[in-house]
């Protein structure tokens, strides 16, 4: 295990796992080659938080194995603070990712029973939890095991008792579990969040279906927290922040891989929040950074520096 938290950074937690993937759209199964990397949301939040300027915290736990030194050596590049479990007696999960076409992309889990689905509560240190400024968990998390959801309701309750910020994604993995399965578990973390993130479809599994987007976040928001953010892929996000209402359009580039994107919005909406920016540039920036990461094939590499949001409002093709 690492150092501890830095202080007043953005603490986040989750699985992250070895990746398997062709970059080139196909059926993986006649890849003269495939490339090696990790990949997991929270640790893709991490990443693109560091990118930006923001201190964050990884914690979690990896098998005594290449493909869990592989996630503490690209942690360790990105600059991200990592508290890591090495588990001597679970490997590290590992997921398989096939873009069958260039808008279509298949993902396998092998995680079951990994060293990340054995997340539990004790990972979590409380004096973590206090050091830092914001929390910042998935809906990913508590699919994964009993422990893990438990870890998930501790470190949440543990940061509203200390008065740090929740951040909630629900995140939905149908290969994890159902709706139904779901539906309870999102409504009991969406009350202990300040901020809450969800896609259209996810958003229905905990509120239902809703006549609007707009009345989507209203029923959100009366779960409890005060900041709803509905990602709309390529139609940009809508928000409501303390019962007013927001718009963001998304920008327009060249999709190369989509997976990460959602991440990218999280993490470019939780930078501007720990810089104490206005709502509307907090969403600008959550749609910068989704822009970016779908312009590079994999589940981070694409994340921007603070320094480069400003690339996609360029008009000339190069810069010298």
């Amino acid at each position: 295990m690492t150092a501890g938290a830095t202080p007043g950074g953005v603490l986040t937690f989750g699985e992250t796992m070895g990746l398997f993937r062709d970059p080139q759209p196909g059926m993986l199964a006649l890849s003269r080659s495939v490339q090696l990397g990790m990949g997991g949301a929270e640790s893709n939040v991490a990443i693109a938080l560091k990118r930006l300027g923001t201190p964050v915290t990884w914690v979690g736990r990896v098998g005594r194995d290449s493909l869990g030194n592989l996630i503490q050596r690209e942690l360790a590049a990105e600059g991200v603070n990592a508290i890591i479990t090495v588990d001597e007696d679970a490997p590290t999960g590992l997921m398989i990712k096939e873009r069958r076409m260039a808008t279509a992309t298949r993902v396998w889990y092998y995680r079951a029973g990994s060293a990340g689905s054995r997340l539990e509560p004790s990972d979590i240190p409380a004096d973590v939890i206090r050091q830092a400024s914001l929390l910042h968990v998935t809906g990913i998390t508590p699919a994964l095991s009993e422990s893990a959801a438990q870890a998930t309701r501790h470190a949440m309750s543990l940061a509203r008792d200390a008065g740090v910020l929740v951040s909630f994604d629900l995140n939905y993995r149908s290969r994890l579990w159902n709706a139904q399965a779901a539906r309870q578990s999102y409504r009991d973390l969406i009350a202990l969040a300040d901020i809450v993130f969800a896609g259209e479809d996810e958003a229905e599994i905990a509120v239902g279906r809703a006549d609007s987007v707009a009345e989507t976040a209203r029923l959100l928001g009366e779960l409890g927290p005060r900041q709803v953010i509905i990602k709309l892929g390529d139609r940009g996000c809508f928000a409501l922040v303390d019962g007013v209402s927001y718009d963001q359009v998304a920008f327009t580039v060249t999709v190369e891989d989509t997976v990460g994107a959602g991440d990218g919005f999280v993490a470019g909406y939780l930078s501007e929040v720990h810089r104490g920016s206005p709502v509307a540039l907090r969403l600008q920036t959550a749609v910068s950074v989704g822009a970016f990461a779908c312009t590079v094939a994999g589940d981070w590499e694409g994340m921007p520096l603070r320094s480069e949001l400003g690339l996609l409002a360029a008009t000339e093709p190069v810069i010298r």
